[in-house]
């Protein structure tokens, strides 16, 4: 665990260094067009050395962790020597918050913290992969790519973000101290990271603010036109059922497998090309992990109510929530397509995730999603949701995705006694993060069961889990079962101030805004301009990757 954690502080600092090494370059380039020629003199360099790391420090959170971990590079641009430096820095602290700490001993008296730290294990090693591919990311930079560049990297950053505050989230319902030091232990690593994402954020403005050729040619042109999308991606989209199948799944027998499981163990591992599963109508009572390493799978069975994918894992029979979920996508370029995924546990079962995605660039197109409390889990990523379902009552669409749902109709359902519905709770916890939850022409419902319970059940559009939260609703139908007030409170006045809650063009009963809450980050009616920037063109680049997985869509 220690290792881990060192690692991650590492990571997160090497690409640090990669940004002020890149930024460097980046200068020197710009400059040499004006320059009268001649070499910079030594004393030059070390100016110019010295002014980027103070430059690259500046729009950090944590700019005494920052200057401190490149204290001795200031006299050098040399990646390696930053490198070097960024490594010494980083283990000292790391080994000097851990010397004295025993998780693992602790962890074994109480099973659920015992649970929590596993977990916490292998989201960390999650964490460091996703600050290894930025730091190779930083090493193979193109100019004439910087859209792409900085939205891959400001993914994986925040995703490593997110995966950082999951492994603390695990101790929420823990017994003794061991969350508290995980929490410790992880300072470092977590300020590191969020100032590798400071950095990226101002690197890719300052590049798009800068006179370099192409650069903002290339910004300005991006396809965030949200009509042209919606007309020609659900004709694309549909072409995917022509596709051949890799395998078949089907459980009386006329396939190669019966089982789902069995059929993932045949994906070859890190796929780059797109693996098709038709699974056959049946009720497929399995729980299914797509792994990390498992990548470009489909999923596709014959129809929302035909195909379906259940199971009852629940966090008050003992299992936490991360983990009950019934599928959960952990590899990257996954696509599922009209198929169901049900957690059957109900509302007095507590928190169920019927599906849990924590994989980048993943597709689901007419899927129902069916649940109660966490219904369905957005972790990290870029995701696209499109004519789909999703049922449940607290919380049900949750997590820190960048996850844009179109079409889609959001169902709540009649809750446990005492409780309010809450469809969305958003989870940034950095404010760079690019992480939010955007309903754009989707319709909020609720069954009947939740309209005829008297007396009235309380129901809200979302409320903030993390402080940052940020939810954009648009173009949405909205009934009359929501609150006037449409969002609710966390915890008192957490986050009301900083997250960002917006609605735009809504309509139905329940789409007024005149008595909406007064909370310093809610706006009632954004911009057309505002609003454009959480279109799928634009802010999960929809069209650029879903064309690089090889299906018509």
């Amino acid at each position: 665990m220690a290792n881990k954690i060192a690692i991650a502080g590492l990571a997160s600092i090497l690409v640090v260094a990669c940004v002020v090494a890149a930024t460097v370059s980046i200068t020197k380039m710009s400059s040499s067009d004006s320059s009268s020629g001649g070499g910079a003199s030594s004393n030059s360099d070390i100016s110019t050395s010295s002014k980027s790391v103070k430059a690259m420090c500046q729009p950090t959170d944590y700019k005494e962790a920052c200057e401190k971990s490149l204290a001795s590079a200031k006299n050098t641009t040399d990646p390696k020597e930053l490198i070097k430096v960024a490594f010494e820095s980083t283990i000292t602290d790391i080994k000097n918050a851990i010397k004295n700490t025993d998780l693992i001993k602790e962890a074994a008296k109480d099973p659920r913290t015992k649970e929590a730290l596993q977990t916490c294990e292998g989201l960390l090693d999650v964490s460091i992969d996703d600050l290894r591919r930025s730091f190779d990311k930083v090493g193979s930079f193109d100019i004439n790519k910087i859209k792409d560049y900085t939205d891959d990297l400001k993914t994986w950053i925040s995703a490593s973000i997110t995966y950082q505050e999951t492994c603390l989230d695990a101790f929420s319902n823990t017994s003794g101290e061991t969350g508290e030091k995980m929490k410790k232990l992880l300072k470092t690593a977590g300020e590191l990271t969020s100032n590798g994402l400071a950095m990226i954020t101002s690197f890719g403005d300052m590049l798009t603010n800068s006179h370099i050729p192409d650069i903002n040619r290339r910004l300005l042109t991006t396809d965030n036109d949200y009509s042209s999308f919606v007309e020609s991606g659900s004709r694309r989209l549909l072409q995917v059922s022509n596709i051949k199948p890799n395998v078949v799944v089907a459980q009386d027998g006329s396939g190669q497998y019966k089982t789902i499981n069995e059929a993932l163990k045949v994906v070859p591992p890190k796929n780059t090309q797109t693996f098709v599963i038709l699974i056959k109508t049946g009720e497929y009572k399995e729980n299914v992990d797509i792994p990390r390493g498992v990548t470009n799978v489909v999923f596709l069975g014959e129809g929302p109510t035909k195909t379906k994918i259940t199971s009852n894992k629940n966090f008050v029979d003992g299992t936490a929530t991360f983990h009950s979920a019934i599928v959960a996508v952990n590899g990257d370029g996954f696509i599922a397509m009209d198929i169901g995924f049900e957690n059957t546990a109900g509302a007095v079962k507590h928190q169920a995730v019927a599906l849990r995605v924590s994989a980048d660039k993943t597709v689901f197109y007419n899927c129902n999603i069916n649940g109660y409390q966490d219904t369905l889990y957005t972790h990290s990523y870029r995701q696209f949701y499109k004519d789909c379902t999703i049922t449940g009552t607290i919380d049900f669409i949750f997590g820190d995705a960048s996850a844009v749902f179109q079409n889609c109709k959001m169902i709540v359902r009649k809750p446990g006694d005492n409780q309010a519905c809450m469809v969305t709770a958003q989870g940034r916890k950095d404010h760079r993060g690019v992480g939010a939850i955007v309903l754009q022409n989707c319709e909020i419902r609720a069954e009947p069961a939740f309209t005829s319970t008297q007396p009235p059940i309380k129901a809200y559009l979302g409320r903030p889990w993390k402080e940052y939260s940020r939810t954009i609703i648009m173009q949405t139908y909205i009934d009359s079962f929501i609150d006037p007030e449409g969002w609710a409170p966390w915890n008192g006045n957490f986050a009301l101030n900083t997250l960002f809650y917006a609605e735009y063009q809504n309509k139905g009963p329940g789409a007024n805004t005149d008595r909406r809450v007064k909370w310093g980050g809610y706006k009632r009616n954004i911009s057309p301009q505002e609003a454009e920037k959480y279109v799928p063109g634009y802010f999960i680049d929809q069209d650029n990757w879903i064309k690089k997985t090889g299906i018509s869509y």
